[in-house]
């Protein structure tokens, strides 16, 4: 009786930890779905009218458009620096190694409003300010810790023996990389890259920093909407985001190896 009562109140008492976590997304998710042009929960009325005005309003799309292109080539940028990074650290071990990781990783640890200061000092310095590849660069930089510890943690998982096993056998550098090391690490890069692109698609203050208004993302197109009055465009946006992010994570969670990535010593069922 006594375990009964304890898996009773176990499963309340999780559910409404579970209830708490999904409030901010029920609520976001019900404004989303109101008739008005206001921002009530619960919905007066029940309409998608907000969902398509999103993809046909040009402002809108226009964000929308920047989000993911700078996203996109912000996951691969972060990636195609962290990626040889991270071999070269583990591959050659050399003196400065730490230093260089701590680099690697300090746009990271440092508040972002810092980061982002230095991104607008610089892009203003050299006379690229306001362009979108500028905060393609600057995204890329600041979210590169992401892709360099998951990629990192994926090289601790591959042993020494098997590189030069490989390099016995007559392999060189290049195909140990691609035939031994690469397969390896590929779920660590694609989660690296899901990472990035999340955050990226998320991130305000260094976008607003580098761009300002003339490269407008969503995240700035809600803050700029919300001078002209609010509207449910705004929580599908953050809708958007959610199923987005929950895509991305539960396809890294099935094929990148998340629990690994989130520190789990225990053995992942195949």
């Amino acid at each position: 009786m006594t375990d009964r009562r304890t898996r009773i109140f176990r499963a309340v008492y999780m559910g409404l930890i579970a209830l708490f976590l999904a409030a901010p997304v029920i609520v976001v998710a019900g404004v989303s779905l109101n008739q008005p042009r206001r921002l009530l929960f619960p919905p007066q009325g029940l309409s998608l009218r907000w969902y398509g005005e999103l993809f046909t309003d040009p402002t809108w799309l226009n964000a929308l458009k920047n989000s993911l292109i700078v996203a996109a080539n912000a996951s691969v940028l972060s990636v195609a620096i962290a990626l040889p990074l991270a071999w070269f650290l583990w591959r050659w071990r050399v003196a400065y190694a730490k230093p260089l990781f701590l680099m690697g990783i300090a746009p990271f640890m440092l508040p972002p409003v810092i980061t982002a200061l230095g991104f607008l000092i610089f892009w203003n310095t050299v006379g690229f300010y306001g362009q979108i590849w500028a905060t393609i660069i600057s995204h890329g930089i600041f979210f590169v810790t992401l892709p360099l510890v998951n990629i990192s943690l994926g090289l601790d998982s591959l042993s020494k023996e098997q590189v030069e096993a490989a390099r016995t056998l007559g392999a060189d550098e290049k195909t140990v990389f691609r035939t031994v090391v690469l397969p390896t690490v590929t779920p660590y890069v694609l989660a690296g890259l899901a990472f990035v692109f999340v955050l990226s698609l998320n991130e305000y203050i260094v976008a607003y920093m580098v761009a300002g208004f003339t490269v407008e993302t969503l995240p700035i197109k809600i803050f700029n909407s919300l001078r002209y009055g609010y509207t449910p465009v705004m929580a599908v946006v953050a809708v958007l985001f959610v199923a987005v992010a929950a895509l991305l994570f539960g396809l890294t969670a099935r094929k990148g190896r998340l629990l690994k990535l989130l520190g789990s010593a225990r053995p992942e069922r195949r």
